[in-house]
């Protein structure tokens, strides 16, 4: 990245300061800059866009990568030594299996707030419903990426300029799934901002606490998981196959 350690540079890229310090991740988290779907931007531009102040964001950042660079932090950092195929079953392993069992359950009692608190906070309603549209979303994304799109980037890691697709390139499934990520951090930015940034009203009960708390821990876990894919999985994937077809 630009800026060493001590020193964050506010031209580097989000998607820099997470390759290179995990957990800046929960620091973008924070102040709502989104380092998945539009990793690519300064953090000076984002800041700005965000309408937060950079100088706070930069104090942030140098305060989470020294505890980092310390080891004081306990992020799991280990997959971004990963090849594409090994960081594609460490994404399906664990944000695929998080969301195939956390989804049913937010769907569930998403259900249960809205019959008991609906009337009083109809807002929930809109919840539910943006919540439903994410699913119904990334449920069918999760299987074209577990069915099609990792066994064929396990197949270009294993057998190199010999693999052949039916879809010729993967930049082809590539591209489908980018623009789909998008659509899902749409929503999820717009389930954040009907759900009043996850803050719980003081008449919610336990069960209302513990909708908004699962629906803010699943924005944070599948903003990490397309950054994974969006930022390092698939532009490793790309400079493979160049790589393979230009050795070939």
């Amino acid at each position: 990245m630009t800026g060493t350690p001590a020193t964050p540079d506010p031209q580097s890229s989000l998607s820099e300061f997470i390759n290179t310090a995990p957990r800046t991740a929960r620091v973008f988290e924070s102040f709502g800059l989104d380092y998945c779907c539009h990793g690519q931007r300064p953090l000076g531009d984002a800041c700005d866009d965000a309408g937060v102040r950079t100088e706070a964001v930069l104090a942030a950042l140098g305060k989470a990568i020294h505890e980092e660079a310390s080891g004081t932090a306990d992020d799991d950092t280990g997959w971004l030594e990963l090849d594409p195929g090994q960081l594609a079953l460490h994404i399906e392993s664990v944000h695929h299996v998080y969301l195939h069992d956390e989804m049913p359950r937010l769907d569930a009692l998403a259900d249960k707030v809205t019959d008991v608190h609906g009337e009083r906070h109809r807002e929930l309603y809109d919840v539910r419903g943006l919540f439903r549209e994410l699913r119904a979303e990334l449920t069918p994304h999760l299987l074209k990426e577990e069915q099609v799109l990792f066994p064929m980037i396990r197949e270009l890691v294993a057998t190199g300029a010999s693999a052949e697709f039916h879809c010729g390139s993967l930049r082809n499934p590539i591209s489908v799934m980018l623009s789909e990520h998008d659509d899902a951090g749409d929503l999820l930015a717009r389930l954040r901002k009907a759900a009043s940034g996850y803050e719980p009203p003081a008449d919610g009960c336990a069960s209302y606490r513990a909708l908004y708390e699962g629906l803010a821990e699943l924005e944070r876990d599948t903003h990490l998981h397309i950054h994974k894919e969006n930022n390092v999985l698939f532009p490793a994937v790309v400079e493979l196959e160049s790589r393979e077809r230009t050795s070939s």
